[in-house]
């Protein structure tokens, strides 16, 4: 499994935006998105942060269903 890249929050809101998430809010200093499936809909927060903690995209992936590999294909 390979390490979580150190990212800014802009470039992890590209990744998941890609990924078929929305923006449904921005308030604060955070970004609140969802994704539509047909049996759920997935909610996850990211900081606007420069860079982000290394833990916090770890639990956004999780939170996301997804790998470090699908995101590094994202980006």
């Amino acid at each position: 499994m390979s390490e979580v890249p150190v990212l800014d929050y802009g470039k992890i809101v590209i990744a998941l935006r890609r990924d078929g998430w929305v923006v449904v809010r921005t308030r604060g200093s955070h970004i609140r998105l969802h994704k539509h499936l047909p049996d759920k809909t997935l909610e996850l927060t990211v900081p606007m942060h420069k860079p982000v903690k290394r833990s916090t995209p770890s639990r956004i992936l999780k939170q996301a269903d997804m790998t470090v590999e699908d995101l590094n294909d994202l980006l």
